[in-house]
């Protein structure tokens, strides 16, 4: 697995083009804005767009999904159905935050812990890490030791749990139970930020670390 981290929009949201080397076929994780860009990369790479994969529902990690699927007849797959009352409210979201006009969809396979997701020949482990949404999810690459988190966890911080149905103990649990387990030398791309390691968050983060 090769990937490029792609931040978009005013937010700087890390978009992550995840390719399978073996047939060229990729997947753009989160794509929050910004469409042409994410276009423009996926062609410089040589590579052939087949799905859209979804960590939540908040407009600034979703904002050029469905256009993108739209136009390129491709499959959206995820969030968690949980929150699907965000994709709902995605309009709402766009007039909150300065998007641009976003019209509510829904994936084509919605994703559950323990599910599998393929890109070409490598498959990424799905995990349910409610918290900073209810229908949060996690793409973890075994092989690769790589995970994309979205925005349960950053370089040294948490998501937020401020937002609707947001809630601080299910995130907490989600990334002491589900994330760390997985190891300290699997590396994370975060939605927003520096990349980091669970290590390093479990020995080091103020909010989440063993000291706390």
């Amino acid at each position: 697995m090769k990937f490029a981290v792609i931040p978009v929009t005013p937010f700087q949201q890390n978009c992550s083009l995840v390719w399978c080397e073996a047939t060229g076929k990729a997947a753009l994780i989160d794509p929050g804005g910004e469409p042409a860009r994410l276009l423009d990369a996926i062609d410089q790479h040589g590579l052939t767009l087949d799905k859209i994969l979804l960590t939540h529902g908040h407009i600034d990690h979703v904002g050029a999904a469905n256009i993108l699927a739209e136009r390129l007849d491709i499959a959206i797959e995820g969030p968690q159905a949980e929150d699907a009352f965000l994709l709902d409210a995605l309009p709402v979201q766009c007039s909150m935050f300065g998007f641009p006009h976003t019209a509510p969809f829904r994936p084509r396979r919605w994703l559950h812990e323990g599910d599998l997701v393929e890109v070409g020949e490598i498959a990424f482990d799905v995990l349910h890490c409610p918290g900073h949404t209810p229908g949060h999810v996690v793409f973890y690459q075994p092989e690769a030791r790589q995970a994309f988190v979205g925005d349960v966890l950053f370089k040294g911080s948490i998501g937020r749990t401020d937002f609707e149905r947001g809630d601080y103990n299910a995130l907490i649990r989600s990334i002491r139970e589900k994330l760390f387990p997985l190891g300290d030398d699997v590396k994370f791309v975060s939605g927003h930020g520096a990349s980091s390691t669970f290590g390093w968050e479990r020995r080091h983060n103020p909010f989440v670390g063993d000291g706390t």
